[in-house]
């Protein structure tokens, strides 16, 4: 039997602003409207799909229990691209053949991208 990952829920404050963030940064594809609760986020070239689902106010955000990483292959052109749309990542770090960089959602989640699925193979 198999279980795909098929769907990522991310609570926020501010629904609108964290898909628009989502789609923004990560070429997910919204049409921003709240169906049943949630705005749907789309993967076009595919991957797990992220529900924005409006935060109670007893919820704590930004909390390290998750950490969605994001594939990407050219790191440097990705973080500089970013920084031109007011995203800012942390420190590249360099292991085994990859790189990856860490940065917030504007919830305060943990988010990085990483270019470990490109690496090649050590012999």
């Amino acid at each position: 039997m198999s279980s795909p990952l098929g769907t990522i829920i991310i609570y926020a404050k501010d629904m609108e602003k964290t898909a628009r963030f989502y789609c923004r940064h990560f070429g997910f594809e919204s049409t921003g409207e709240v169906h049943e609760g949630l705005i749907e986020l789309h993967a076009p070239f595919g991957g797990a799909a992220i529900l924005i689902h409006q935060a109670a106010k007893s919820i704590k955000l930004g909390q390290v229990g998750v950490k969605l990483s994001f594939h990407v292959q050219e790191i440097e052109a990705f973080i500089i691209n970013a920084a031109n749309n007011g995203l800012k990542f942390g420190a590249l770090h360099h292991a085994h053949g990859y790189s990856f960089a860490n940065a917030k959602d504007p919830d305060n989640n943990a988010i990085s991208i990483s270019s470990r699925v490109f690496r090649i193979a050590q012999q």
